[in-house]
């Protein structure tokens, strides 16, 4: 009898150890997956409405990043966490170098959005930015 008592005990402590490593392996996945929908780096299109050429500029978050008569920075972006329908989110700052006695104003300072890019619309003469991934 003595025999049996210890083996259910034994079934009872490996069961219980096996829910509590599955439950920490099951958070630490969870957290992982939240900070890959954080990226490091934002792609955006440039186009150029003179020449009617588009250039994919890469920016490095936090960094400013000159083209052409443009200072573009990205400050976070982050990509959604559903796959049917993706949304990437970043937040940017352009500041136009043609406009001389406003060095410190932006053009454009706000989030974009890439499934809708009239929501918050980038309003340039000369060009157009919108937003394409984030990584």
């Amino acid at each position: 009898m003595l025999l049996k008592k210890n083996i259910k005990l034994g079934k009872i402590k490996i069961n219980s150890f096996l829910l509590i490593l599955a439950f920490s392996i099951f958070c630490i996945l969870d957290v992982n997956s939240i900070n890959d929908l954080e990226g490091n780096y934002t792609n955006i299109k440039v186009l150029d409405k003179i020449s009617s050429k588009n250039t994919l500029v890469k920016l490095t978050n936090g960094k400013e990043k000159k083209y052409k008569d443009l200072i573009i920075k990205s400050m976070k972006c982050k990509n959604s966490e559903f796959d049917d329908n993706p949304e990437i989110t970043a937040y940017i700052q352009v500041r136009d170098l043609t406009k001389k006695n406003n060095d410190n104003v932006f053009v454009f300072n706000g989030w974009m959005f890439s499934s809708s890019p009239s929501i918050a619309p980038f309003d340039h003469p000369v060009y157009d930015i919108w937003l394409v991934s984030c990584y």
